[in-house]
């Protein structure tokens, strides 16, 4: 009901001036018709038109560009609710691969480069993290270069 928010305001409005105009018995048309007859003489009924078409075509273009921010918001809070939920389940997955890490430091004879490799690989994947977090245009462009090797 809300999409047709609008509409049914200008129903009830026009219902109500319907109304007003049969009980009070208004001659609403003909008032307008004097009203632009007096403009006749001032020769600003010629810019009545043209001003009507802009104002139709300036509500048309505002309401387009309101539901495109709208719709760039939208995106933006999905992106950044996706980008949390990806950053919480990442820094899980890093605190308990500190775990094997441990395990491996306390294991005798555990190869030091593969520890090496280990801190590089999280410290990596940390950075890209880091990266698309602090995005400041969101694209894919934008979001495929933040994670790209430096």
């Amino acid at each position: 009901m809300s999409n047709y928010r609008l509409t049914l305001f200008g129903l009830v409005v026009s219902v109500f001036i319907y109304f007003s105009i049969v009980f009070l018995e208004l001659d609403l048309f003909e008032q307008f018709v004097a009203f632009l007859a007096r403009l006749e003489t001032y020769e600003i009924d010629e810019m009545i038109i043209p001003f009507l078409i802009f104002v139709v075509f300036l509500f048309t273009d505002t309401l387009r560009n309101n539901w495109k921010v709208q719709m760039e918001n939208e995106k933006l809070n999905i992106y950044k609710a996706m980008l949390s939920s990806s950053h919480h389940i990442l820094n899980n997955f890093i605190y308990q691969m500190d775990i094997f890490k441990l395990t491996a430091e306390d294991t005798p004879g555990f190869d030091a480069k593969v520890l090496s490799f280990y801190e590089d690989i999280i410290s990596n994947a940390s950075h890209q993290i880091n990266s698309l977090s602090n995005l400041t245009t969101i694209d894919e462009f934008s979001i495929r270069t933040s994670v790209m090797k430096d």
